[in-house]
């Protein structure tokens, strides 16, 4: 097993390395993976969207082949990063924001912190919309298990990858091998201990963060999508009956058969369905 991450481009950012992807013409969608991963969950839907969108995926600062920041790794701060990110790439009009888990969490960050910068939201399997979560992410909060779990381990990447998704063929061994090659970054257990620590306790997510972000982006009477898989183990599906009762104007989609990232599982649906979302008649197919 080769353990280093795929080929792609960089970008410097306050003076610091982001590997990312930027492909396509058209208005700018950006996607924002979630936490301890990496670009390379959005590689299908990128190539998909790319046919008519400009479309930014990178890594977020800290994982994958991004340098970390100086300052401690928050939503706030994840969310200036992509700011800036967006200004090296020379968007500065407002952008698509898509986020898959924590990823979702940093758009609406950014929608809330930012307004001109988000065209709409489209959340995935988002974090924010209530307390649970998967006990992996829980225990790590219990400072003697984190370090034996973030252990950059053949055997800890396989259980992961077979948590998110709900078809094991997706489990595969070049997806085990990014997330190992992730994991063996040397700022890579810091970073993800800094945003767990941030966002939940042993007990669940806290509840602070997720009523003043939600309150913010609820305001903003945004354009939102928010999608989700019927299996996912890491945030639980009734997480979007709260998101459509938290966001009363947002549009939901729960896809059948599917774990915590429908984008891969189901790629070109996930494809189809924002691309109607976007489109000018708008509107995407009920759940």
């Amino acid at each position: 097993m080769t353990l280093a991450l795929p080929p792609a481009d960089e970008l410097t950012v306050a003076g610091r390395r982001m590997r990312c992807r930027i492909a396509g013409d058209g208005p700018p969608v950006v996607l924002l993976h979630g936490i301890g991963r990496t670009m390379e969950d959005f590689s299908a839907v990128q190539e998909a969207l790319a046919r008519d969108h400009r479309v930014l995926v990178m890594d977020l600062p800290g994982h994958g082949g991004s340098a970390p920041l100086d300052d401690r790794h928050t939503l706030p701060t994840l969310a200036t990063a992509v700011a800036g990110f967006l200004d090296a790439a020379g968007v500065t009009g407002p952008a698509h924001l898509v986020g898959n888990s924590m990823g979702g969490a940093v758009a609406m960050r950014l929608a809330a912190d930012a307004p001109e910068r988000a065209a709409s939201l489209v959340l995935v399997n988002s974090a924010g919309f209530g307390r649970e979560v998967t006990a992996a992410l829980r225990l790590l909060a219990v400072r003697p298990l984190a370090k034996l779990l973030l252990r950059p381990h053949p055997a800890i990447a396989r259980r992961t990858e077979r948590a998110i998704f709900y078809d094991p063929a997706y489990v595969t061994e070049a997806r085990i091998a990014t997330a190992l090659a992730a994991a063996r970054q040397p700022h890579a257990a810091r970073v993800m201990l800094e945003l767990v620590r941030s966002l939940g306790t042993w007990r669940g997510v806290r509840p602070e963060w997720r009523a003043e972000l939600l309150d913010a982006v609820a305001a903003l009477d945004l354009p939102t999508l928010v999608v989700w898989g019927d299996r996912d183990l890491i945030l639980p599906a009734a997480h979007l009956s709260y998101a459509r009762s938290r966001l009363p104007g947002a549009q939901g989609h729960l896809f059948r058969d599917t774990g915590h990232m429908p984008q891969i599982e189901r790629a070109a649906e996930f494809a189809a369905l924002v691309r109607q979302f976007w489109s000018p008649s708008g509107g995407a197919a009920p759940a």
